[in-house]
């Protein structure tokens, strides 16, 4: 194969989950450096692996192209200083510029620089500057990287690439090695169909997507043989595929002491600690198998190997068991008085005062024992043990204590939803406590002055937002005013002697979530400078949904004839007024028909506007709006600025009207075009 360079990093074993990203940066360095350097390609390929990062350039070009540029600089009475700058840029003495035009010239020519003289200085260029989120240092080697590298190889069209890099204390060649375990010795490399076909041969898979789905098909295969199905998780599947080059899965047994365990417990003692896949039955709970994946080939059909792998689960899960039945003797509300110890911040007090605020932040029965016992499971032994369980633990004692299921249901969820692609909750009484839980922790922290920066969030402070709001909006709660729930949160830590902001008021936080709002809006396509419209504008309200479904009514109407007709008068008003004057009309001084047509109309407006906004009416209220068509365009064909200054105020006048009925709907001002 001609026009390829082969570039890889043999290394010890990378972190899987740093290795997905570092394919994609890697990639983007190549192509980055290539295009920087002027040397063309058409694709840079990018694989990794637990050993190895590589990376193949296709038709790539034999050389440079040589090239030549006139670049102007400064005038020639400019500051000896910016000619300074001009000459640094070029790389030129001042002997060689020209003189055009009143004008410094210079001449930049470059010349083909071959392929096999810019790579080798390029490949340790993205090598000093590749950033892994933790790197290592290691005996003779210079520069870190994420683990020891071992090798470089280096194939420029077929041929060794020969150069030293003092980085890692080596010197590049044609060779690499296959699998750690299931190979040895070396092999050359020619070109990049050759290495894969090599690789695989000596038990390495190249290629991450492909080890991925081997691994899923496998275990799914080998569950429906016994009648059970494997329960997908992408992140475990990517985490394991970069775990192994050649990858064996096999299935193991689940000790039925540890059958009655919760699923959630036993899917975290073998996901998270170690890396297996759970199955289900026909039922959905978790069947008495598990799959993992073997980096080698297991011999007596991997019996010994499970039997190392089943004894380390067991243990795991003999942990899990103890916890689990030393928490179910104490019952949660006996856990409460423990939560007075534990500090939720330090200027906003307790667990146990927090508690106390979350009871009185909901108003059913139910969502007020959830409150109640939501933090409870906080101190038990197996949250201390899991803190990823924490929640779903809350809600699994509760109702094996007696509590109703919509209790237990309301713990469970109440750190939901927990981002983008978190589940949100969608029983009343899960959403009633998920709704407070965000609420109390983003009055809290701004009220103390904890307020996100654009490059820090430490508590998560955007998060608990869009959560308000996906709870809000996928639940359709329509009825929902926030400012009086921000403001009862707010008077809760009161109530309790928390010291607050002296400039912090509950509307700080609405402005907050709704900020929130307008971007999670542009996000879904709708336009921006509608969205600013509805929320900047003197009506805008605290009720999620209403304002919602007002910048898609306002966002539709501004497609049609009437929107962009209204849309330029206000502007043109806007701009006729003078600003800082205060206008009254006089119906009195109208002397055109129109005058008292549009007046009527903007008096209908002003009659019915709230009432529809009230109702939520945005069909008709955008109707009122487009019936100001007619003589908003009769009114603008009046000299407005008649010669009677009477006349002329009064005319004035009826434009602040339009303008002020107006802006209770939306700030036109903020509209674009």
């Amino acid at each position: 194969m001609t026009n390829q360079f082969i570039f890889e990093i043999l290394s010890e074993e990378i972190p899987a989950r740093m290795q997905v990203k570092a394919a994609s940066d890697f990639k983007v360095a190549f192509e980055n450096k290539l295009t920087e350097t002027g040397l063309s390609f058409s694709t840079v390929e990018t694989h990794i692996t637990p050993r190895r990062l590589v990376a193949c350039i296709h038709e790539i070009a034999k050389s440079t192209v040589a090239t030549k540029e006139e670049r102007r600089g400064p005038r020639l009475n400019a500051p000896d200083a910016a000619l300074a700058g001009f000459l640094k840029s070029t790389g030129l003495p001042k002997e060689q510029l020209t003189q055009k035009d009143d004008y410094w010239y210079a001449l930049i020519e470059s010349v083909a620089s071959p392929a096999d003289s810019i790579l080798p200085k390029l490949c340790r260029d993205i090598i000093r500057d590749f950033s892994w989120p933790k790197s290592m240092r290691w005996y003779g080697a210079p520069q870190t990287w994420v683990r020891p590298v071992r090798g470089i190889m280096a194939v420029l069209n077929g041929q060794t690439l020969p150069f030293d890099v003092p980085e890692f204390g080596l010197k590049s060649s044609n060779t690499t090695s296959g699998h750690r375990f299931l190979s040895s010795g070396t092999f050359a490399v020619s070109d990049f169909d050759q290495y894969k076909s090599e690789l695989l041969k000596r038990h390495v898979v190249l290629d991450h997507q492909d080890r991925q789905t081997s691994i899923l098909k496998s275990l799914t295969d080998q569950g429906h043989t016994k009648g059970f199905t494997l329960e997908h998780d992408d992140k475990l599947l990517e985490e394991v595929a970069g775990l192994s080059e050649f990858p064996q899965p096999i299935l193991g047994t689940i000790d039925d002491a540890f059958m009655h365990l919760p699923k959630g417990v036993l899917a975290t003692s073998m996901r998270v600690h170690q890396k297996y896949f759970i199955y289900t039955d026909k039922s959905g709970n978790v069947a008495p198998i598990f799959g993992l994946v073997a980096n080698t080939i297991p011999s007596d059909d991997g019996a010994t190997m499970l039997r190392g792998y089943e004894r380390v689960l067991k243990a795991r899960l003999s942990d899990a068991k103890f916890f689990y039945e030393h928490d179910l003797k104490i019952a949660l509300r006996d856990q409460l008085p423990r939560l007075d110890s534990i500090v939720f911040h330090s200027k906003l007090g307790s667990l146990g005062q927090r508690v106390q605020r979350l009871i009185k932040l909901v108003e059913t029965p139910h969502a007020k024992r959830a409150a109640e016992l939501c933090k409870s499971d906080l101190v038990t032994s197996m949250v201390g043990e899991f803190p990823e369980l924490q929640g779903y633990m809350g809600g699994v004692y509760a109702v094996a204590q007696g509590q109703a299921l919509e209790v237990g249901q309301a713990i469970e969820q109440h750190y939901q939803p927990a981002g983008p692609n978190d589940t949100c909750p969608s029983a009343p009484t899960a959403i009633e406590l998920a709704l407070a839980e965000k609420l109390d922790t983003l009055v809290g922290f701004f009220a103390i002055g904890e307020i996100p920066t654009g490059s820090k969030d430490p508590y998560a402070l955007r998060r608990a937002a869009l959560g308000i709001l996906r709870l809000i909006r996928e639940n359709s709660l329509s009825d929902l005013a926030l400012l009086p729930k921000i403001s009862r949160a707010f008077g809760l830590y009161m109530d309790q002697g928390i010291s607050i902001a002296t400039d912090f008021t509950p509307q700080q936080v609405l402005d907050f979530i709704l900020e929130r709002l307008a971007h999670a809006l542009k996000s879904e396509g709708l336009r921006h400078d509608t969205i600013e419209a509805v929320i900047s504008s003197t009506n805008c309200g605290d009720n999620v949904c209403a304002i919602v479904e007002r910048i898609k009514a306002l966002n539709t109407y501004l497609t049609s004839d009437a929107g962009t007709s209204l849309k330029a008068a206000f502007k043109r008003a806007h701009g006729i007024l003078p600003k800082n004057e205060t206008f009254v009309v006089h119906p009195s001084l109208f002397n055109e028909a129109v005058e008292t047509k549009l007046h009527s109309e903007l008096m209908t407006v002003s009659s019915q506007c709230q009432d529809y906004l009230a109702r939520h009416d945005y069909a008709n209220l955008m109707q009122i709006l487009a019936n100001l068509k007619e003589p908003i365009d009769a009114f603008f064909d009046l000299k407005i600025n008649d010669d009677n200054p009477e006349i002329r105020k009064n005319r004035l006048a009826l434009l602040a009207m339009m303008i002020e009925q107006t802006s209770v709907i939306a700030d036109f001002s903020k509209l674009e075009g």
